[in-house]
C-alpha cells in the first residue's frame, strides 16, 4: 500500500493554528472523526495512549502521531503544517511544525508498519521537507510529499 492510495491532496492542512500538543491531538481526532464518521473520543484515546508510550516527535521539527483505531476500516493520513511550531516532547527537544498523523484499523499491523515506515522515509527527504514548509497550496505540498512514494 502506497501513501498516495490512502491520502489525497485535501488531507494536507496548511498553516493550522494550534498552541499545544494536547490541542493538536484533539484537532487531529476531531478532523479524522468528521471525515471517517467515527467518534473523536476513540481516536483521541488511541493517540493519547500511544503518546504515553513515548513521544512520536521524531526530531527536526517533525511528529508522526500514529495509532490503531478499532472502529475504522481503512488507513487514514493527514499532513499538517502548523502556523507556528509547538512543543511536542520530540526526541531532539526541538519544536514541531510538521505533523503527519496515521490511523489504521486495529489488527492491520502489516499496513500500519509499512505506512509508518514510508512516511518516516518521506519526511527525511530534504526536498520534501522544504516543499512542505514553503509550499503555497495543498496540491503542491501533496505532490512533493508523495512523488517519491514507493
Amino acid at each position: 500500500m502506497q501513501i498516495s492510495e490512502v491520502m489525497k491532496s485535501d488531507d494536507v492542512l496548511i498553516d493550522v493554528s494550534i498552541s499545544s500538543k494536547p490541542k493538536l491531538l484533539k484537532f487531529v481526532a476531531e478532523t479524522a472523526a468528521a471525515r471517517l464518521g467515527v467518534a473523536a473520543e476513540e481516536i483521541l484515546g488511541a493517540l493519547q495512549g500511544r503518546e504515553e508510550l513515548g513521544s512520536t516527535g521524531i526530531g527536526a521539527g517533525i511528529a508522526i502521531p500514529h495509532a490503531p483505531v478499532k472502529s475504522i476500516s481503512a488507513p487514514f493520513i493527514l499532513l499538517i503544517r502548523l502556523a507556528k511550531p509547538i512543543d511536542f516532547e520530540a526526541v531532539d527537544e526541538e519544536p514541531v511544525d510538521i505533523v503527519c498523523p496515521i490511523l489504521t484499523p486495529q489488527g492491520d499491523q502489516g499496513h500500519y508498519l509499512k505506512l509508518l515506515s514510508q512516511i518516516a522515509r518521506q519526511l527525511r527527504l530534504p526536498d520534501a521537507i522544504k516543499a512542505i514548509r514553503s509550499g503555497a497550496d495543498q496540491e503542491t505540498i501533496y505532490r512533493a510529499f508523495v512523488e517519491c512514494d514507493g
